[in-house]
This record gives structure tokens, C-alpha cells and sequence, in this order.
């Protein structure tokens, strides 16, 4: 007990107070700890504003991928700093508990003191002071009288005046108190929702390297199947070409030539969806393609572009129902995702008419008609493709 009076006459007496400076102190740790909060959620926030617009167009998984990364290690530096603030705010709690205590025990010597003093007064009664003094046998102890009582009167108000001052130090420091305890429980409240992010953050990352991951192997796959079909018709053109070049096959006239470069109807109308060439897509691949794809709704009429001969017509791998019209002098056409076939090999057709009708439902492209162009260069066997929208009329 004599401890804790002991230090609160030296709080008190100092010249600077300790809480004062310790609560700016906070405050300012507080405010440069925010500041720090902030600025990382900000920098989350555009990251999810960023996420929200990809998945607002045609997805990139890739792209979607690096941004769920980056709101994970977002997400990890929040916590990582609500860690580092409650590990700061713990020792100070237990200080000011400290502080508070010993002021609390201060208090109580004080008012202890004050309660023996009122005791004593009352005891005396209101006029002992008077006593006091009209009790002197002379000037002098009338004096040295008067002295004594000014200093008991003095002693009592600084007593009063003592309490006071450590009444409000411990209502500021139970207000700093609450505020840090607050302070805590809020940030182990946002400590543990920024850890349930992070999880939520882990699970969709995994979903989508699990979605990507699975869209390269069906994209290889389908890359696969695609170059067996494409093997499959050019071995069959290859054929055709020693057949013809051996005497075993003729066509009345070519119907097709250098000079048609833009000048081939189209087998029918629609939107281009995909051009030849290679087509990236989201998780990174790419496919070649070797023709266009149009897009038509199923059942549509597809049209032989020129008159030719059905060298083909039946089933081919992922193409489905497939013709291919040989045009003479090494051209030739060839019209995939039919729905339904409506020539026969061998079969002479003119430029315009029906050979199929459009399919495609099954595609990832959706219902649509894939269209190639093949041209055997003279001397060779093996058939080359070519850009379709360079000898298709200008729409």
C-alpha cells in the first residue's frame, strides 16, 4: 500500500504525465496501423473489382487465376498486420492494467486518509478550531497556533485536491482501458473474417487451377482427335490425287482456280466465328485451325460453293457428318458438323446446291458449320489448307 502511494505521489508530482503521453502514443500506433490497413485493402479492392470485370466477359482462367493469387497474399498481409498489431497492443494492456491498479490503490490510501480526517473533525466538533485558539496564553502560541491550523487546512485541501486528480486519472485510464480492449476484440473479429477470406480465396484458387488444368488436358485431347481427323482427309486427298495423276480418276473441268481468290459464294450465311490459324484460348493453349467456323442455327442448308465430285461423305471423328467435293486440278472443299448428309460419293453436284444440312449442337462453339479449303500443289501429294475468307466473297 505504501508502494502504490508512493508512486502516485511521484505521478502526480511529475512534470510530464506518462498516460497522456502513452495514449497519443497509441493513438498515433493506432492511426499509422490503419493507414497500413487500408492501404492494403484498397489495393485488395481493386484487385476484386479487377475480378469482377473479368468474369464479366468471356473468361480468361489464366488471367482469373493470377488475380485470386494476388488477393490471397492480399488477404495474408492483413492478417499478418493484424498480428503484428495485436501482438503491439497486447503488452500495452497489461501496462495500463498495471497503471491502473496502482492508482486504483493510491486512490484508496487517499481516501482512507481523508475518511480518518473527517472522523476526527466530527469528533472534535465545528467549533474546535476556535478552542484552539482562544486556548493561547499569549501571542505567540496564539500564532504558532493560527499555523498549525492554516497547515492542517492546507494539508486537507491538497488531500482533496489529491483524490480529485486521481479520480480522473483512473476514469482516463479505465476509458484507455476499454478503448484498447475494444480496439483488440475488433481486430480478432476482422483477425478471423480476413482468415475465413483467405480460406474462401485458397478454395476458389484451387477451383480454378483444378478448371484450368482440366481444360488443357480436353483442349490437348481435342487437339489430338483434330490432328487424326486432319490425317484422315489428307490421306484420303493424297489418294485421290495418285488416282487421278495414275489415269484412274477424271473430272470433266476444274471448277475452281487461282484466279477465284474472292470470288466463291459462301455454303451459307452466318457470323464467322473463328478464322484459320491458330486460336488461343483462356488456359493458354492454342488450336490450329484449318478452316472457318459460321455460325447457323441447326438445320440450316449448307451449298456447294462449285460444282465438283463427292469424293466423301460420312462420319468423321469430331467433325461428325463431313463432304468433301472435289473441285479438279488439286482444289477441294470440305464442309463439317452436318447435321444431316444429302449427297453420296461419287456424286456430281453443281454450284448452289444442297449437299447437307448444318449441325454442330455439340460443339463447344455451339451449332455452326466448319468450312475448309484444300489445294494439292502440282507435283506433290500432300494437300495444303487455305484460308477460306481469302477466296470467299467480300460481304
Amino acid at each position: 500500500m505504501r508502494l502504490a502511494l508512493a508512486v502516485a505521489v511521484v505521478l502526480l508530482a511529475a512534470p510530464t504525465n506518462p498516460a497522456v503521453a502513452q495514449r497519443r502514443n497509441i493513438d498515433r500506433q493506432l492511426r499509422d496501423a490503419q493507414s497500413r490497413l487500408d492501404s492494403i485493402r484498397q489495393e485488395r479492392s481493386e484487385l476484386e473489382d479487377q475480378l469482377r470485370r473479368l468474369r464479366g466477359r468471356a473468361r480468361d482462367i489464366a488471367t482469373e487465376l493470377g488475380n485470386l493469387n494476388q488477393q490471397r497474399t492480399s488477404t495474408g498481409r492483413i492478417v499478418n498486420e493484424l498480428d503484428r498489431q495485436l501482438a503491439s497492443l497486447s503488452p500495452q494492456l497489461d501496462t495500463m492494467t498495471a497503471e491502473l491498479l496502482l492508482v486504483q490503490d493510491a486512490l484508496a490510501e487517499k481516501q482512507a486518509v481523508v475518511e480518518r480526517r473527517v472522523v476526527a473533525i466530527h469528533k472534535r466538533g465545528p467549533l474546535w478550531a476556535f478552542q484552539v485558539l482562544l486556548g493561547a496564553q499569549s501571542f505567540g502560541e496564539l500564532l504558532r497556533r493560527y499555523k498549525y491550523l492554516y497547515l492542517v487546512s492546507r494539508q486537507d485541501r491538497t488531500l482533496v485536491n489529491e483524490i480529485g486528480t486521481l479520480h480522473e486519472r483512473l476514469a482516463n485510464h479505465r476509458r484507455d482501458l476499454m478503448t484498447v480492449q475494444t480496439q483488440i476484440a475488433s481486430q480478432r473479429t476482422e483477425r478471423n473474417r480476413e482468415l475465413g477470406r483467405y480460406a474462401t480465396l485458397e478454395r476458389e484458387r484451387q477451383r480454378a487451377l483444378s478448371q484450368t488444368q482440366r481444360r488443357e488436358q480436353q483442349t490437348t485431347a481435342r487437339v489430338d482427335l483434330l490432328a487424326r481427323d486432319d490425317e484422315r482427309l489428307n490421306d484420303l486427298i493424297a489418294s485421290l490425287e495418285r488416282s487421278r495423276r495414275s489415269g484412274g480418276l477424271t473430272l470433266a473441268a476444274p471448277s475452281i482456280a487461282a484466279s477465284d481468290v474472292g470470288r466463291l459464294d459462301w455454303p451459307l450465311g452466318g457470323e464467322v466465328i473463328y478464322q484459320f490459324g491458330q486460336q488461343p484460348f483462356e488456359d493458354r493453349t492454342t488450336i490450329t485451325r484449318l478452316g472457318i467456323g459460321i455460325r447457323a442455327p441447326v438445320g440450316t442448308t449448307v451449298s456447294a460453293v462449285r460444282s465438283g465430285v463427292v469424293a466423301f461423305a460420312e462420319p468423321v471423328g469430331t467433325w461428325g457428318p463431313t463432304v468433301m467435293l472435289d473441285h479438279g486440278d488439286g482444289y477441294y472443299t470440305v464442309y463439317t458438323y452436318l447435321s444431316r448428309l444429302d449427297v453420296t460419293r461419287n456424286e456430281l453436284v453443281t454450284e448452289g446446291q444442297p449437299i447437307g444440312l448444318s449441325g454442330g449442337i455439340n460443339t463447344d462453339e455451339g451449332p455452326h458449320l466448319g468450312f475448309q479449303i484444300r489445294q494439292t500443289p502440282p507435283g506433290t501429294s500432300n494437300p495444303i489448307p487455305l484460308d477460306p475468307l481469302n477466296w470467299l466473297k467480300r460481304r
